[in-house]
């Protein structure tokens, strides 16, 4: 959860009274606004990007060798599909 979660939580009942008020527009804050959200962005990339966790050496060649294995079923799957449609269309269209 982020910061503002729980106190937007909190404030959900009063919201629906309050009406919204339009921000002002101001030109040198749209800029400043735009670089901070990028700097923020960044930083919660970051964040996410620490909480990767990488997969071990043993791992990784298992999930390979799964991944290998699965693709090899699904072509042979392919394969058979593809050979008996072609030799019914042959047998439907060859006479």
């Amino acid at each position: 959860m982020s910061d503002t979660a729980p106190a937007a939580a909190s404030d959900a009942e009063g919201s629906a009274q309050r009406a919204e008020r339009p921000k002002p527009a101001r030109r040198g804050s749209e800029r400043a606004g735009l670089v901070a959200r990028i700097v923020l962005f960044v930083r919660q990339v970051i964040a996410e990007l620490k909480k990767v966790v990488r997969p071990t050496r043993s791992e990784l060649i298992t999930y390979t060798g799964v991944v290998l294995v699965f693709v090899a079923i699904v072509m042979a799957f392919v394969t058979v599909v593809d050979f008996g449609i072609g030799k019914l269309t042959f047998l439907i269209f060859s006479r």
